[in-house]
C-alpha cells in the first residue's frame, strides 16, 4: 500500500483536473474453470491458461473472519485467473472490501475542469522548457537512449518531460513488452463475483479533495518533484527485473508462496514515492503522509467488517499482506488471529470454515 499508491499521484493530479474521480476498468466477465489441460508453464518466462492464484489469508477474532486475497502489481498476459476458494469465500461474506487506493477529487464544476486541462497538461512538463538530457546526470540519460527506442520508439515529445513521468511510460510500456499486464482484472471479478452474490462491494479508496485546483497546479509546476532518483532507480528496474517480475507473476498464478517469499517486489516504487511525497507541492498541498492515511482507512474498514460480519472478503496488495510492516502485520499486533495460506493449509478445519 505505502510503495504501489504514490507513484500515480502525480499523474492524478494533472490528468484527473477534468474527472471528478478517476474511472475504474470496466468489471470482466469470469473465466471459465480451468481443467489441468489448459494450464501451460512456458520454462520460467510466462505462465498461460486459467490458474487459481495464491490462497487466502484468515484474520479473524471473537469466532468473525476476513479472508484476504493478496494481488501484485502485474501477472501474465497469457493467464486467466479463476478460484474456487475466492468464489466460496466470498459467496459466504457479507461484505467485500476492494484494493485500497488513492482518488483526486477536483472541488470545480465541469468548466472549470475544462479549462484546467492545459495547465494540467503542461505540468507533466520540466520548466523552463527543459529536457531529460538537461536534467539528468549524463550516464542516466546514455541509459535512457538505449531504452527507449526498444520501449517507445522516437517519440521525441517525452523528452520534455518531467523525468517521473517518463520513467513511469517506459515501465509500463517495458511491462507490456516482456509478457505481464496489470493485475486489475482479477480485482474486476472479484467485485463481478461479490455482485453475483448480491454484495456491492465497498470501496477502500481514500479521496484526496483538491479545493483549489489552479493552486494546486501551480504548486506542482513550482515545487514538483525532479524524480532523478526515480527515474535512475526505475532504469535500473527494466534493465534488472524484469526476470524476477516474471517470475513473481508466475509464482502468484499458481500460488508458489516460497517464491514470492524468496522474490520480493521491487522496491522502485518506493523511491518514487519518496520523490513525490518529499516535494514542496506534497506538503503545500497536505499528502506528504497520504499513503498512513490510505493504510488507515483500509485498516478503519477491516476492523469495521471483523467487529459486524461473521464473514467477509478483502483484497489487498501482497506486499500489504506478507511483509513484516503491512496492513495484515497491523492487525496481527493489534490481536487478530492472522493465518496464511500454508498455516491453512495445514490445519484442514481452520481452513474449511471459508465456506458459506
Amino acid at each position: 500500500m505505502r510503495a504501489a499508491l504514490i507513484f500515480g499521484v502525480a499523474s492524478l493530479l494533472c490528468a484527473s483536473a477534468v474527472a471528478q474521480t478517476a474511472a475504474r476498468i470496466p468489471t470482466a466477465p469470469s473465466p471459465q474453470p480451468a481443467s489441468v489441460s489448459s494450464i501451460t508453464t512456458l520454462e520460467t518466462v510466462s505462465v498461460t491458461g486459467v490458474l487459481p492464484g495464491p490462497g487466502l489469508w484468515k484474520v479473524s477474532r471473537d469466532g468473525h473472519v476476513l479472508w484476504v486475497l493478496g494481488v501484485i502489481p502485474s501477472l501474465p498476459a497469457g493467464m486467466q485467473w479463476r478460484s474456487a476458494e475466492v468464489e466460496t469465500a466470498i459467496a459466504g461474506s457479507r461484505e467485500v472490501i476492494e484494493s485500497p487506493d488513492a482518488k483526486v477529487k477536483i472541488d470545480a464544476n465541469f468548466f472549470g475542469k475544462l479549462f484546467l486541462l492545459p495547465s494540467a497538461l503542461g505540468a507533466r512538463k520540466n520548466p523552463d522548457g527543459k529536457t531529460l538530457r538537461d536534467l539528468l546526470p549524463p550516464g542516466m540519460y546514455a541509459r535512457w537512449q538505449a531504452l527507449k527506442p526498444q520501449y517507445l520508439g522516437d517519440d521525441d515529445g517525452i523528452e520534455r518531460w518531467r523525468p517521473i513521468f517518463a520513467a513511469l511510460k517506459l515501465y509500463r510500456e517495458a511491462l507490456k513488452k516482456n509478457g505481464l499486464r496489470s493485475s486489475g482484472e482479477v480485482e474486476d471479478t472479484v467485485a463481478a463475483l461479490a455482485r453475483q452474490h448480491g454484495i456491492d462491494p465497498v470501496s477502500s479508496d481514500y479521496t484526496l479533495t483538491i479545493r483549489e485546483p489552479r493552486q494546486a497546479i501551480k504548486a506542482f509546476e513550482a515545487e514538483g518533484p525532479d524524480g532523478i532518483a526515480c527515474f535512475g532507480r526505475t532504469l535500473d528496474s527494466i534493465e534488472h527485473d524484469i526476470p524476477a517480475m516474471r517470475a513473481r507473476a508466475n509464482a502468484w498464478s499458481t500460488g508458489d508462496l516460497d517464491t514470492l517469499r524468496k522474490l520480493p517486489d521491487s522496491r522502485f516504487r518506493q523511491v518514487c514515492t519518496d520523490a513525490i511525497t518529499g516535494a514542496g507541492f506534497a506538503r503545500r498541498l497536505g499528502i506528504a503522509d497520504l499513503p498512513d492515511k490510505v493504510e488507515a482507512h483500509w485498516l478503519n474498514l477491516a476492523r469495521g467488517a471483523l467487529k459486524t460480519f461473521p464473514q467477509s472478503f478483502a483484497v489487498l496488495p501482497m506486499h500489504d499482506v506478507m511483509d513484516g510492516d503491512g496492513a495484515l502485520a497491523v492487525l496481527r499486533s493489534q490481536g487478530y488471529t492472522v493465518q496464511s495460506p500454508d498455516e491453512l493449509a495445514s490445519d484442514p478445519a481452520e481452513a474449511a470454515t471459508a465456506g458459506p
